[in-house]
């Protein structure tokens, strides 16, 4: 199993259990070196002070925050380690709301929360309690150097949790919300019916990197002495003037391009509800 990157304690009320956190996702790709273009050789980063010019050895390095101008106040790790929040090693619930009052935009990283032996039965209960109730758990924790809300979720028999932004690190774009335009009853029935074409099972393993499959190929292709062949790229499309028409023009298309399976599931569905009556 994968090291953990926290572990403490969980608590609501006077229950408390021993947990221990997993990476759920991260993201994955090609990665590049630097290399000298003259001989490839591989470059490495180094840190030069400014003041007289020399390459300083990370043994030398220490964190500092600019308070004026040119003017910083030195933090030694100790120093942090001693101002560390109880939720360094407790994670405490502050209350339980309802999923659909979170909106997801605060939402950051995911883990897997898995309780230690110890845990193992008021994990389960809570966990219960959650899928029954239709609840989630609000709760505050401190890793990586900082302190997190986050949303504590069931899933799949277990608890997920979810680190969480501030509503002061949320943005705000002015002028985002709907716009003031009319839309017709029928451009929404033909909308309505455009989602219903391409309505489908939410299956994540359909869904791949297209740029680092790509990015792959090229590689294979300059390993083999081959030619780059560039992919072709859509086609600008126009200014839709006639928007019911455009709507019309993609149920069509849609229509057309209809999965074989997904008939034939609409058509066994068909079927056993003619099978019921």
């Amino acid at each position: 199993m994968a090291s953990s990157v926290w572990s403490g304690y969980l608590t609501f009320g006077l229950i408390s259990m021993p947990v221990r956190l997993f990476s759920g996702a991260r993201s994955s790709g090609i990665s590049f070196n630097m290399l000298h273009r003259d001989d490839l050789s591989r470059l490495k980063q180094q840190y030069v002070c400014l003041a007289d010019g020399k390459v300083v050895d990370r043994s030398e390095i220490v964190k500092g925050y600019e308070y004026r101008k040119d003017e910083y106040v030195v933090v030694e790790p100790e120093e942090i380690k001693k101002i560390e929040p109880k939720t360094a090693k407790t994670m405490e619930i502050l209350e339980f709301v309802k999923t659909s009052d979170v909106d997801p935009v605060f939402f950051e990283s995911s883990y897997y929360m898995l309780p230690e032996e110890a845990g193992r039965r008021p994990y389960a209960l809570l966990t219960k309690a959650l899928e029954e109730s239709e609840y989630v758990a609000i709760a505050q924790l401190t890793m990586h150097n900082r302190e997190y809300t986050v949303f504590l979720r069931p899933h799949e028999g277990g608890m997920m949790l979810h680190t969480m932004y501030y509503a002061e690190e949320v943005r705000k774009v002015e002028g985002f919300g709907a716009p003031d335009v009319e839309i017709k009853d029928s451009e929404l029935k033909v909308a309505h019916q455009l989602i219903e074409a391409l309505a489908g099972d939410w299956d994540p393993e359909k869904y791949h990197d297209t740029f680092q499959d790509n990015v792959k190929k090229l590689i294979e292709t300059k390993l083999e002495g081959g030619k780059i062949v560039e992919v072709e790229k859509p086609k600008k499309l126009a200014p839709v003037v006639d928007l019911m028409a455009a709507l019309k023009q993609s149920l069509a298309e849609m229509e057309g391009k209809k999965k074989p399976a997904a008939s034939t599931k609409a058509a066994s569905v068909a079927k056993k509800s003619r099978g019921k009556g």
